[in-house]
């Protein structure tokens, strides 16, 4: 299609399919099946809803994939703006936590292997594999929280390529970096003072929309990298 030749609105493309299935694994699945202090109730929980639990590992695996395909889609827009800086956000932003939600879907598999009552768990009682399932599904929310570190990391380099562009508003990289420094205080908040995470996200949760607003004009307006042809990127 030829709005789809415009790289900008690709890279929009993919940024939204990510935003839209985020939420699933970590938003909307621990409100409907972990309960708080309560590991019996949260594996009778994953036990009666099986297929949803496995629907959500199945979209961070996708999440992975599309976090890669996005930073390509940027590495496509920026390369001609500091090609070093576009290699910084494929890596930052996609190959490496990429490979840390590969991981917290294995993760999520033990948890579900083991409330289906793995043959090699026979020995143990309830009480300990309620326990262990707990364990795994909050090694995965700290494995989360590391990724909060290459959020940060990704939208320095992708903010300053905003902002060099040209072809793009430079407000939208400015408020990338900020964004960029608010998961860094997340993450950092998140192992030092845990108890303050919750109230600095929703002090922080405005500068997120950066990625948001970046997402709408690029999907709005598109973008037309240096040595594009008009007629090629507006098509």
């Amino acid at each position: 299609m030829g709005w789809m030749n415009n790289p900008g609105r690709v890279a929009g493309v993919w940024y939204l399919l990510i935003i839209l299935i985020g939420p699933l694994r970590l938003v909307y699945i621990p409100r409907k099946l972990f309960v708080d202090g309560d590991a019996m109730a949260t594996v009778q929980n994953i036990a009666a809803h099986e297929w949803l639990f496995r629907v959500g590992m199945m979209s961070e695996l996708v999440g992975a994939l599309m976090l890669v395909f996005l930073t390509l889609a940027f590495y496509r827009l920026f390369a001609g703006v500091d090609r070093g800086l576009a290699v910084q956000v494929v890596i930052f932003g996609g190959i490496m936590p990429g490979l840390l939600y590969f991981v917290n879907v294995a993760t999520d598999a033990g948890a579900l292997m083991v409330v289906r009552g793995a043959d090699f768990l026979s020995m143990t009682d309830r009480p300990q594999r309620d326990a262990l399932v707990m364990f795994l599904l909050r090694l995965h929310d700290h494995q989360f929280d590391a990724t909060l570190m290459l959020a940060g990391m990704w939208l320095f380099p992708l903010g300053l390529l905003v902002y060099k562009s040209r072809f793009l508003p430079r407000l939208l990289g400015l408020w990338l970096i900020v964004a960029g420094c608010a998961w860094l205080i997340l993450c950092v908040t998140a192992y030092l003072f845990p108890q303050y995470q919750g109230r600095g996200f929703a002090i922080l949760q405005p500068v997120f929309f950066g990625e948001i607003a970046l997402t709408l004009w690029l999907l709005i307006k598109g973008a037309r990298p240096p040595g594009v042809p008009v007629e090629m990127a507006t098509n």
